[in-house]
């Protein structure tokens, strides 16, 4: 595949990650009910009196595009590369990192090496950074599968996290290569990487079915009996990512409305979302007002856009780019607010409305 403007493709993919991110982070945990109950009109920044703040899937989806960078895109190279950022990203004391992840990266830092690392795991880390990856390797389908599959075996191990961490990159792949979405086309050039497995061929048939039916995500969930919301199992998030992502393709305010209002794992759903639905419509395609709203530092609206320029130009010629530099100290106390913010909504929640 070619990508039809790479700028825009991951600009747009990194920056969409990064808002569906900020946006579905307030709801995190929260089930459908409630959220249906909390939200009065559009969707706006909920975090910190309007203004919105990442997590740890932004913050991965950034280690990615700097080890691409690092790494010149080699996928040896890379795994090296994002398994040293994975063991210093934990010493900044990142909120909400998963069980999984923090159990790999604490394997690094005892010595195990990044071929080793992984653990037995079939939950949605990898799906989170993936789809950077497929913007920025679409035209390589070999080199793009290698870049996956070394992203993914880091931390999990479970064949099934690294079928949905590619079907996540495949998607923004095509996403970012054609000016007309073609979902039948898509859909045909996705079932290669699910053939041999009857639970996923299963899962994407009903994704399918209720696509052409034109049901919501909300429906597609109760149907399938998920009334909890989305939980943080891949064989939930990626076909609930695949629904949404087929019915909005270029639409990226109402994808993410769709990935909040069915509850559960709403941030890290919402930045899959925000990544594949990005990559098609790039940066003019999010709301302004989501944009400007974003109160991150260091790893601003501007670094994470410099950041995306920098991956073009690595790209195109590998030794004329360098990753960017982060404030260590900045980063730091970051996550010490960030933090101290995330408790603050945990004692909110109890409060009504249930």
């Amino acid at each position: 595949m070619r990508m039809k403007n790479r700028k825009v493709s991951l600009e747009g993919c990194l920056l969409g990650t990064a808002i569906g991110d900020a946006i579905g982070l307030p709801f995190e945990g929260l089930s459908r009910q409630r959220i249906s109950r909390l939200v009065a009109g559009p969707l706006k920044h909920r975090f910190f009196f309007g203004k919105g703040m990442i997590s740890d899937d932004t913050e991965h989806t950034c280690m990615v595009a700097q080890s691409l960078i690092a790494s010149k895109g080699e996928p040896t190279r890379f795994r090296k590369q994002l398994a040293r950022r994975l063991r210093w990203w934990l010493l900044g004391l990142p909120a909400g990192i998963g069980l999984a992840t923090s159990r790999s990266i604490l394997k690094l830092w005892l010595g195990v090496s990044p071929e080793k690392s992984g653990v037995w795991s079939a939950g949605n880390g990898p799906a989170m950074r993936s789809a950077i990856i497929g913007v920025y390797a679409g035209d390589d389908g070999e080199k793009l599968k290698a870049l996956v599959t070394q992203s993914t075996l880091l931390t999990h191990r479970d064949p099934k996290a690294l079928r949905g961490a590619l079907l996540v990159a495949q998607f923004a792949a095509y996403n970012a290569s054609v000016e007309e979405f073609d979902r039948e086309k898509l859909i045909e050039k996705l079932s290669s990487l699910y053939q041999d497995d009857a639970t996923m061929q299963d899962l994407v048939q009903n994704v399918i079915r209720s696509v052409n039916n034109n049901e919501s995500a909300q429906t597609f969930c109760q149907s399938m009996g998920w009334q909890k919301g989305v939980s943080g199992y891949i064989y939930q998030t990626v076909p609930v990512a695949l629904h949404i992502a087929l019915r909005h393709p270029h639409d990226y305010q109402s994808a993410i409305t769709e990935v909040v209002m069915c509850g559960g794992d709403t941030d890290t759903v919402a930045a899959i979302v925000g990544g594949m639905v990005g990559a098609g419509c790039g940066r003019i395609g999010i709301p302004d007002t989501w944009i400007n709203n974003m109160m991150e530092w260091p790893r601003s609206i501007n670094w994470m856009t410099r950041l995306a320029n920098n991956l073009v130009i690595s790209h195109d010629d590998p030794e004329s780019s360098k990753p960017l530099n982060l404030n260590i100290p900045a980063v730091l106390l970051r996550n010490m607010f960030f933090m101290c913010w995330v408790l603050l909504h945990g004692f909110r929640r109890l409060l009504p409305p249930y």
